[in-house]
This record gives C-alpha cells, structure tokens and sequence, in this order.
C-alpha cells in the first residue's frame, strides 16, 4: 500500500475514533488518558528515559484534575483554590514551553532544573494532556464542542501545510531541524485554518465568536508548528524517524499530537482571557 493511503486511512481511523469518544464525558476523559499513556512512553524513548514511576505520576496527575474538575462540574461547586492549582500549572507550563521554543534556536544547554527528567516531562507532556482535557470543559462543563472546534483546526492547517508546501514550497522553514517544512506550507497551513475558524463558529461551536476562533486558528497554527518542530528536535536527538509505529503513514501518537500538545496551554490561556 502507498505511504498515502496508510497515512490516509489511519488519520480517518484516528479521527473516527477520537470523534466516538466525545459522546459522553467518561469516553474522552478515557481516551485521552490512553493517549497520554502512549505518548509517555514515545516520549521516554525519545529523551532517554525509563521507569514506571513516569507513568505513575502522568496517571496520578491526571485522573486527580480530571476527577476534581468533574466532580465540582457536577456538583456547581466552584473552588478558588482548584482554580488556583490548574492556574499555577498553566504558568509552569507556559514557562517549560518558553524554554523548549528557546532550545530550537540555541546549542547552548538548558539551565539544569530543566532537563532534570520528571519536570520536563510533568510540564510538557503531562500537563498538555491535562489542558486538552480541561479545555472540554471550560465552561464549566462538559462541551466537546470547543476540543472538536481546536482538533479540527488542526487537522486543516496540519492537512493543507503538507499538501500546500508538497506543491508550492521552496523556502526551508527550520532546515536543521525539519528539512521537508517549508515557509509557503506554514502559510497555507494558517490561511486555511483561519478560513476554516467561521466554518467551526458557525457549524460546530457558536459558544465562542468567530472572531476569537479565529484568534485560536492563529494560535494553533503558530503554536502546533512550534510543536511539532520540538518534537521534530527530539527525534533528531535520538536519531529516529518517528516517535512510534502506531499509527502507519503518520508514525505514533505523539507525531500525531505534537501540535495540540504544544498549543493547548495557550489556547486554554486565551480561553481565560475571553
């Protein structure tokens, strides 16, 4: 079969399965957390890392904010103090991302408590996953309408950045780190997904104005490009093509996700600030 085909027919499956899951609450919160599961461990293999412990702390993190927000959703309980925990992740989180957008542009080495392996991967992986999952639930309550509204998104900048710079591209977007990106492709990417900000306002989420969707089409594209050039270095570092083999055509879970994994604190951010 074509490596088209594959990467067709396995995003369709992708998509067809994260869409299933967005019919009840207990659904999402599931698949998300097998998501997360998977890419911790495409993660540690990428950075070096082994252990359980890993995979404890994603486990322990994210059921406790995920059960905690359900449970006061539920009960129309609101909690300063909860809200102050998922605020203080959001700024630790922001700051990990800042320092890995700075490691793209640098050869010098991060400052030590950086690399240090429980809080890079607490604040970059974990953490994201828990945003994804939060961000179903902004309003105060369960709505798969924003996440679907984000994943969509994606999918059209992800989709048109491949086939506008497969066509149309020539100047290099980060050479070093991704040869095949280019600025013509980052560009159809952002064109299209911002077109598609009043499709999503008008047919999936009206909760939200067109105009902040498309404020959140500018930071998904901006944002999961910048994504998924970090994960891009990470496997350059550890000399493979693709985080995992999961997913045929496209590679693991985490090539799949790098986009919303980076971008989805600043699309909660941005969330907060409307």
């Amino acid at each position: 079969m074509k490596e088209s085909n594959k990467r067709i027919i396995s995003g369709l499956v992708f998509g067809g399965l994260f869409i299933s899951s967005l019919y009840t609450h207990v659904s999402f919160a599931l698949l998300t957390f097998i998501f997360g599961i998977i890419s911790t461990n495409e993660f540690n293999k990428l950075t070096n890392q082994k252990g359980i412990g890993y995979y404890i702390v994603f486990s322990i993190i994210y059921i406790y904010f995920a059960l905690t927000e359900y449970l006061l959703n539920i009960n129309n309980q609101p909690n300063s103090w909860f809200n102050d925990l998922k605020d203080t992740l959001l700024i630790f989180s922001i700051f990990v991302s800042l320092f890995l957008l700075r490691d793209l542009f640098s050869t010098k080495n991060l400052i030590s408590v950086l690399i240090k392996k429980y809080f890079r991967f607490i604040f970059y992986i974990t953490s994201s996953f828990i945003f994804i999952y939060l961000i179903a639930n902004f309003n105060g309550f369960y709505d798969p309408s924003i996440i679907l509204g984000c994943f969509i998104l994606i999918w059209v900048n992800d989709s048109f950045a491949y086939m506008v710079g497969k066509k149309f591209g020539k100047q290099k977007l980060f050479y070093s780190i991704s040869p095949h990106k280019t600025v013509e492709g980052f560009l159809g990417g952002l064109l299209f997904c911002c077109i598609s900000a009043s499709i999503v306002s008008r047919y999936v989420d009206d909760s939200i104005s067109t105009s902040n969707w498309l404020t959140i089409a500018i930071i998904v594209s901006v944002f999961g490009t910048l994504g998924d050039l970090i994960e891009s270095k990470f496997k350059r570092e550890s000399n493979v093509k693709d985080s995992g083999k999961i997913m045929p055509g496209h590679g693991g879970i985490l090539d799949r996700l790098d986009s919303i994994i980076f971008a989805s604190p600043y699309i909660y951010l941005f969330l907060k600030l409307i």
